[in-house]
């Protein structure tokens, strides 16, 4: 297979640059796609400048990847050339442990093969994500994409969209729930769009009054600026569930306080550093605080096929592969509404 254009982060913290790279040849399982887009995600920039340590270079960053069907293995089945498809955090497991039969492949015992940043099962060759032309995916870790949906705004909902929607899912978001939604980004946002399309009255909680808008179009019917941490003391303990998706350090008992009795606060966010959580916050009210990690590859389908069905698409600004960097740096000070996706094309010009 002829050499794959590609941007690369060379060393921890350096600039991306251009980078060429060798995919696979396709295996008879296998799915050779040209991609068209690719998400960016804040997980990106953590882990092209090292942040949560134990990066490998040179790194393709990307696994939030639409693409169209190039050619597919003799043994596949579920897709033809010309098929628009998707493809998330991971591309491989061990398939055979308990996790993998019960549809969690994140959890795989084996440790899952992420899209970048990571290897293959062999546990010798790097993978390489989706800011590159093509990628060769094994067919169980490739993804339908819904229709009627832009491809562009179709790409973050393999990272954020799965994200935001298994934890609702896990957690009985219906009809009637009152959520409360902690950050108004990339991954706030898609929450917003999930709970009130389970049903809920969703509450977003920011420290930026210039979102209120913002969040109620995209759902909410309620807001909170939570920039003077007194006006948690005026809160009713009404919330069932509280999804909280800011990665930067905050206190998570303010928001525990909000909850119900019996209800339960997510963490979807990773701050840097530990938060600590007092214990009666939690006693008093019998309160749970949770944390959740993406979907498998089942619950990854049920939840674009969500989308379809609900017309749910991500808020993108769609920029040049060269732009990347530009891009980290806007991302970092919150400008962006409300989330980069990479046209691909770009990378031939």
């Amino acid at each position: 297979m002829p050499r794959t254009l590609a941007y690369a982060a060379p060393a921890a913290g350096k600039p991306l640059v251009p980078f060429s790279l060798d995919r696979r040849e396709p295996g008879p399982h296998d799915v050779d796609l040209d991609v068209r887009y690719c998400g960016v995600c804040h997980s990106d920039i953590h882990q092209a400048r090292d942040e949560w340590t134990g990066a490998t270079f040179p790194m393709v960053p990307g696994h939030e990847i639409v693409g169209t069907v190039r050619r597919v293995g003799a043994a596949v089945t579920r897709f033809k050339a010309g098929d628009l498809v998707g493809v998330g955090c991971l591309v491989d497991s061990c398939r055979t442990c308990t996790p993998c039969r019960r549809d969690t492949e994140q959890f795989c015992e084996a440790g899952p093969a992420f899209t970048y940043n990571g290897t293959e099962m062999d546990r010798v060759t790097p993978t390489f994500g989706g800011y590159s032309a093509r990628v060769v995916v094994a067919e169980r870790f490739v993804l339908r994409m819904p229709a009627g949906i832009a491809p562009e705004a179709a790409a973050p909902l393999l990272c954020a969209g799965i994200t935001t929607y298994s934890p609702l899912r896990q957690w009985g978001c219906k009809p009637g729930d009152r959520v409360g939604v902690v950050g108004l980004g990339g991954l706030g946002h898609m929450a917003v769009k999930f709970a009130a399309a389970m049903g809920a009255e969703v509450t977003v909680f920011s420290t930026s009054r210039a979102k209120e808008a913002d969040a109620r179009r995209l759902g909410a019917t309620d807001f909170v600026e939570t920039r003077d941490p007194a006006v948690f003391a005026t809160l009713p303990k009404r919330y069932d569930l509280v999804l909280d998706t800011v990665s930067a350090p905050h206190d998570y008992n303010l928001h525990l306080a909000t909850l119900r009795p019996h209800g339960t606060m997510i963490v979807d966010g990773a701050p840097p550093t530990p938060t600590p959580v007092s214990a009666f916050g939690l006693i008093m009210g019998n309160r749970r605080l949770a944390g959740s990690l993406i979907g498998g590859l089942r619950e990854t389908q049920e939840m674009l096929d969500f989308c379809g069905t609900h017309h749910i698409a991500s808020d993108v600004e769609v920029i040049p592969i060269q732009a990347i960097n530009t891009a980290y740096e806007r991302m970092l000070r919150g400008d962006v509404r409300y989330r980069f996706v990479i046209d691909l094309a770009t990378l031939a010009t």
